[in-house]
């Protein structure tokens, strides 16, 4: 598996996370058990999703300009 592979299938785990601990908290509201650290509980994945997700979106702009240096080689004139 190559890096961003790596990036792409941290992102999808990162994602179950942070949908379970939403859930998490919204139960816990529910019971009307409101704790600190059960709201902060999807802050982490939440980072760590934006900071993924954000390489995953420049990922395609990042490489189409490493392509598209060689594209001079079969132009004539």
């Amino acid at each position: 598996m190559n890096w961003n592979g790596g990036v792409r299938q941290v992102h999808r785990w990162l994602s179950i996370a942070f949908t379970a601990a939403v859930l998490i908290n919204v139960a816990a509201l529910a019971w009307g058990q409101q704790a600190t650290w059960i709201g902060l509980m999807a802050l982490l994945p939440l980072i760590l999703l934006l900071l993924t997700g954000l390489y995953l979106f420049a990922l395609p702009y990042a490489l189409g300009r490493r392509d598209h240096r060689g594209d001079r080689r079969g132009v004539t004139g």
